[in-house]
């Protein structure tokens, strides 16, 4: 069995005068959440909140299931999150066009289920190593990986804000689903783009890999965003792993 501790921050940035980002952390049933939502008005707000919402509703008991199953509910919260979203624009004309990008972490016994759709991000920090484990589902990643773009030119890019896949744009939505075995002192990193449009992988790294307490190195990483001029809603969520061998 596995111990999880985790924190997360927010912070709505120095340029935007409302917070997009919506968060879960329930680290007693393994489960951790982030979206990024986009839309006029509220409707950004709204779409990234009935992600979490939905997250919750559908993993929060924590009954104990195999990894084959998580990755089922996993799915299911997009799926029903999705369905969710474009049945509030149906109903409020005025948000039409509304949706967010959406990570989720559930852990089932020693592995790790990840989903993915949009442009924010899960890392992993294991043995001092950072990696991305999720892929942009972005304009400037796909020119990137046709080679017509080079990372750091990704990274400058005008068009680097557009989105191939959110959830509740489209009648059908596919996340990614990734899976993993997780190992002790693993740390995984929940991020928004308000983070990793300004900071650096290496940077993200170093505050990863100090000996700082869990919360001081998120309150770090939310700082590093705001000094780098904070143009964008920033939220990070950090759950570190705890091995037992009892």
């Amino acid at each position: 069995m596995s111990r999880l501790n985790s924190t997360a921050a927010t912070h709505v940035g120095l340029v935007r005068t409302n917070n997009e980002d919506a968060y879960l952390a329930m680290p007693d049933v393994g489960v951790f959440a982030l979206s990024d939502g986009m839309g006029g008005a509220a409707a950004g707000e709204i779409a990234s909140r009935c992600f979490t919402e939905t997250v919750q509703a559908i993993l929060a008991n924590g009954a104990p299931v195999s990894a084959a199953e998580k990755c089922g509910q996993v799915e299911e919260v997009f799926i029903d999150s999705n369905r969710r979203i474009l049945e509030h624009a149906a109903n409020n004309p005025d948000d039409w066009g509304m949706g967010c990008t959406a990570d989720l972490l559930a852990f089932a016994d020693r592995r790790y289920i990840i989903g993915h759709v949009g442009d924010s991000r899960v890392y992993l920090l294991r043995r001092q190593c950072l990696s991305q484990l999720t892929r942009d589902h972005s304009l400037v990643q796909l020119q990137v990986d046709q080679g017509v773009l080079t990372p750091a030119e990704a990274r400058t890019h005008p068009r680097k804000n557009i989105i191939l896949r959110a959830v509740g744009t489209d009648a059908s939505v596919f996340p990614d689903i990734l899976e993993g075995e997780a190992f002790d002192d693993d740390i995984f990193l929940l991020c928004s783009d308000g983070l990793t449009d300004t900071v650096e992988d290496s940077l993200i790294q170093r505050i990863l890999s100090s000996a700082a307490p869990l919360q001081q190195k998120a309150d770090g990483l939310i700082e590093t965003a705001l000094a780098a001029g904070g143009s964008d809603n920033v939220t990070v969520v950090l759950c570190q792993v705890e091995m037992s061998n009892h």
